[in-house]
């Protein structure tokens, strides 16, 4: 039976499913392992279940084990594992791809609406209690005829599209290149970010974290918005230079942020917290039971698929 070891903790239903496959070593306690303590731990191991929370480079995984052949990621983006480093020690890696979708555009178009319709200075408001209502109180951007941008129209921006397009929004996007017209469902098409900033009234980050887009949302290219545009990010905290985008809200040259994923997490840069129209949120993009569960089965999956069959279809190294 092969060994693995599991660095953070999965929901139940899938640590069973674990159990029956493997050897496998659970992190009980859901202690957010160092990088020296995972290369120790994974000594004599067959495979790691590893999350984003482990930052995988180079140098720890030229200090693994070389009885660790596969790298089997809980998530669908691998910002970080350095995959190069793993290819080079024949580390295969994989992702999961296409289960947390669907959770993830609802937490899209949440960011949107909370973001558009000034949701955390609301709810301070609401807690505070006291407030008067008047014509103007609490004005946001209604969403029915504005144009959203979406950068990254994979399968999360496809989702998010269809359901920003039932309430009545206008949908561009700029991708690698340009989908079909039946994925397109009507969609305007640009060949570059400048071109789709310069038309999002609201944009939604969907884009994988790769060497390319990070910092891609700048302090140059935050200029390409209409004035009192709205930013909100599902994808990852790399692409944007919170700095820029903090200076741009500041300004009000960026009318609104929401937020579910940032640099450094968890620690969210402070200059957010000074911003009353910044909507954060904590990562929850695939925070539902369901999603969670089928992120860690299909990890599991990919972990023995590998060892059945020296390859796995979810490897993207």
């Amino acid at each position: 039976m092969k060994k693995v070891l599991i660095t953070r903790r999965l929901i139940r239903e899938s640590e069973d499913k674990a159990s029956k496959l493997f050897d496998a070593k659970f992190n009980t306690n859901d202690e957010l392992y160092s990088q020296k303590k995972i290369i120790e731990m994974s000594e004599g191991f067959d495979g790691i279940l590893s999350s984003l929370t482990e930052k995988l480079d180079a140098e720890t995984i030229n200090q693994l084990p070389d009885s660790v052949k596969i790298i089997s990621n809980f998530a669908v983006g691998f910002g970080n594992i350095d995959l190069e480093a793993a290819k080079n020690r024949g580390i295969a890696v994989t992702n999961t791809p296409e289960v947390l979708s669907d959770a993830t555009a609802e937490i899209g178009i949440l960011l949107i609406l909370g973001a558009c319709r000034r949701a955390s200075e609301g709810i301070e408001s609401a807690k505070e209690g006291g407030w008067k209502w008047s014509a103007d109180y609490l004005i946001g951007k209604q969403l029915t005829g504005t144009r959203l941008g979406i950068l990254g129209m994979g399968r999360i921006g496809q989702k998010i599209a269809k359901i920003a397009k039932s309430l009545g929004m206008v949908i561009h996007y700029h991708n690698r290149s340009k989908l079909s017209e039946d994925k397109e469902q009507g969609a305007t098409y640009h060949d570059s970010i400048k071109s789709l900033f310069s038309v999002s009234d609201v944009l939604s980050i969907c884009c994988p974290a790769t060497k390319e887009t990070e910092n891609l949302i700048n302090k140059e290219t935050v200029e390409y918005f209409p004035k009192g545009a709205v930013i909100t990010n599902v994808a990852r905290g790399d692409i944007v230079d919170d700095e820029a985008l903090i200076d741009a809200l500041n300004r009000r040259k960026i009318y609104a942020a929401g937020l579910d994923v940032y640099k450094n997490e968890p620690n969210l840069n402070a200059g957010y917290l000074k911003i009353p129209s910044a909507f954060v949120l904590p990562h929850l993009g695939s925070a539902t039971k369901d999603t969670r569960i089928a992120m860690g089965n299909l990890a599991i999956d990919n972990l023995d698929e590998f060892f059945r069959t020296g390859n796995c279809i979810n490897k993207v190294n």
